[in-house]
C-alpha cells in the first residue's frame, strides 16, 4: 500500500498554485480560505456568500468583456485497504474478494463547475462530473458522467438607514439535492465525512433525506436571513422529469429503481438561529421533509409511500489564525408509511415493480452524526465523527438472521481522520471507517460469517481543485 500512496503523490506533485483557483476565488478576489475551513466547510463569510445568491464580486462577463473564466475543475484518486477482503459466495461457496481494486491506485472522479455571479442578484454553480467507479445496471463498471450537485439562485437585500450590511437577505433557490441549498455542514449533502472511498462497503439503510432523492428531483424554494441570525425557508421537491428534466441529466431513468419518482410537490422546512461574535459562531436548528414517493418509478398509477423526516442539527465554529475548530452534529428521524407497497407485498409477496417490499405497514429510521475537527493553519487538520443509524425490524427490507428473526438495519460507527493542505488547492487525506455494527448485527451480518469489524476502511485520498 505504501508503494500505491507515493504514486499518487508523484503523480500531483506537479500540481502548481500559480497555475489557476476555483472561479469564486476569482470572482471575489479571496483567497479559497475565506470561505472554507476546507472544503466543502463554509466559513461565515462562506455562508454570507451562498446566502447572497454567489454574488459578492465581479461577474464573470460585462459589456467590456471576460473578467475571467467561469469554470473550475476537481479531481480525486485514491487508495483503499478494506480490513478483511475476502467473503464466501453464497451460491458457489468459494471465496472471493469484497474489493476488487484493494490496495491499487485508482482514479474515481472528477468535476468541471460552471460557478459565477451573473449579476448583482443571480449566482449559482453547475457541477457535471465523471465517474470512472461507476456501475451499469448489470453491476459492470464503466465510466460515467451526470450533473451533479446544482444551485442557482436569485437574491436580494434590505437595509435599514445607516445600515453597514444588509438587515434582511431574501432569495429563491433551484436545485436538485435537499440541503445542498444548506449553508451549514450540519446537513446531509454537505455534511461529514466530505469523502470517502468510493470502492467500501456501505450500510444498506439510510434515510430519504440523507441522499435518497439526490440528483433525481427539482427543487424550489424560497428563503430569509434576518440580521445574521434568524434563518427560515421552504422549499417543494418534485419529479426531475419534463422542463426539469435537465437536473438529473445522466440518472439511469430507463431501469425500474434507478431513480425515485414523487407525487406532486413536497415540502421540506429549515429553521435556524445563528450567532457570530469575534472568532466564534453557533448555529441550532431543525429541517426536515415529507416526500409521497411511488415504490415503482415506472407506474405512477399506483398509491405512494411516504417518508416523513424530521431532523435536528447544531454546528459551532472557533477560526482564528492558527488555531480553527469545528463542530456540527445532527439526529434524523424519519417514518416510513408503506401504504402502497405493504398491502401488495402482503398479498403477492413481491413489490410494486422493483419497489420495497416491507413486512411492517410503517417503519422507522433514527440517525445521529457528530464531528470535532481541528486545523493548525488551515494546513494540518485532524476530525473525529460518529455515527449511528437505528431502526425498526423489518424482514422484508433488511433479511432474517440464522434463527429465523428479522434483522434491523442498525449500524454504527466511527472515522478518524488527518488532513494535510500543501497549497489551499489540494488536499491529502487519510482517513479510517471502523464499524461496530453493520447492516444489524456486529458478528455474521450477512450470514456468511462476514463480522462488521472486517468492512473497516483505511482510506488515502488525494483531492484537487483548480
Amino acid at each position: 500500500m505504501l508503494g500505491s500512496v507515493g504514486a499518487l503523490l508523484v503523480m500531483f506533485g506537479t500540481l502548481h498554485p500559480a497555475q489557476a483557483v476555483p472561479s469564486y476565488a476569482r470572482q471575489t478576489g479571496q483567497e479559497c480560505v475565506a470561505c472554507h475551513v476546507s472544503f466543502p466547510e463554509l466559513t461565515p463569510y462562506g455562508r454570507y456568500f451562498k446566502l447572497t445568491g454567489y454574488t459578492i464580486g465581479k461577474p464573470a462577463i460585462t459589456l467590456q468583456g471576460m473578467n475571467y473564466v467561469p469554470l473550475a475543475v476537481m479531481a480525486q484518486a485514491s487508495v483503499t485497504n478494506t480490513r478483511n477482503n475476502h467473503t464466501t459466495d453464497p451460491e458457489t461457496g468459494e471465496t472471493v474478494s469484497v474489493n476488487q481494486r484493494n490496495n491499487s491506485p485508482v482514479f474515481c472522479c472528477a468535476s468541471v463547475f460552471l460557478a459565477s455571479k451573473v449579476n448583482d442578484y443571480i449566482g449559482g454553480f453547475i457541477q457535471w462530473s465523471y465517474d470512472n467507479l461507476a456501475t451499469t445496471a448489470d453491476g459492470t463498471l464503466g465510466g460515467h458522467s451526470a450533473l451533479d450537485n446544482t444551485d442557482i439562485r436569485a437574491v436580494g437585500t434590505y437595509s435599514g438607514p445607516g445600515a453597514a450590511e444588509p438587515d434582511l437577505i431574501y432569495g429563491a433557490t433551484l436545485h436538485n439535492n435537499p440541503t445542498v441549498q444548506d449553508v451549514w455542514n450540519s446537513t446531509p449533502a454537505f455534511g461529514f465525512p466530505f469523502t470517502t472511498s468510493p470502492l467500501a462497503q456501505t450500510p444498506a439503510a439510510a434515510t430519504l433525506i440523507d441522499g435518497g432523492l439526490a440528483q433525481q428531483v427539482a427543487g424550489m424554494g424560497g428563503y430569509v436571513f434576518w440580521k445574521k441570525t434568524l434563518y427560515g425557508e421552504a422549499s417543494f421537491y418534485r419529479t426531475a422529469d419534463g422542463a426539469f428534466s435537465i437536473l438529473r441529466q445522466g440518472q439511469d431513468i430507463h431501469t425500474d429503481g434507478g431513480v425515485a419518482a414523487l407525487k406532486g410537490y413536497n415540502p421540506y422546512w429549515r429553521l435556524a438561529y445563528s450567532q457570530d461574535w469575534g472568532a466564534n459562531s453557533v448555529m441550532v436548528g431543525t429541517y426536515g421533509m415529507i416526500a409521497d414517493r411511488y415504490p415503482s418509478n415506472f407506474d405512477t398509477s399506483t398509491p405512494t409511500d411516504r417518508f416523513r423526516d424530521i431532523a435536528v442539527d447544531a454546528q459551532y465554529q472557533y477560526i482564528t489564525d492558527p488555531h480553527t475548530f469545528t463542530a456540527q452534529t445532527t439526529y434524523i428521524h424519519e417514518k416510513q408509511s408503506y401504504n402502497a407497497s405493504f398491502p401488495v407485498t402482503e398479498e403477492t409477496g413481491a413489490g410494486i415493480g422493483a419497489g420495497p417490499t416491507p413486512a411492517n405497514l410503517t417503519d422507522t429510521l433514527r440517525t445521529f452524526k457528530a464531528k470535532a475537527t481541528y486545523y493548525h493553519d488551515r494546513k494540518y487538520g485532524g476530525s473525529l465523527g460518529y455515527f449511528s443509524t437505528t431502526g425498526t425490524a423489518d424482514a422484508g427490507l433488511y433479511g432474517s438472521d440464522a434463527d429465523g428473526n428479522a434483522r434491523k438495519p442498525d449500524s454504527s460507527g466511527y472515522i478518524i481522520e488527518l488532513d494535510y493542505l500543501p497549497i489551499q488547492n489540494v488536499r491529502l487525506m487519510l482517513q479510517y471507517t471502523g464499524y461496530n455494527k453493520f447492516n444489524g448485527s456486529s458478528t455474521n451480518f450477512d450470514g456468511n460469517g462476514r463480522n462488521a469489524r472486517d468492512n473497516n476502511t483505511l482510506f488515502f485520498n488525494v483531492w484537487a481543485a483548480f
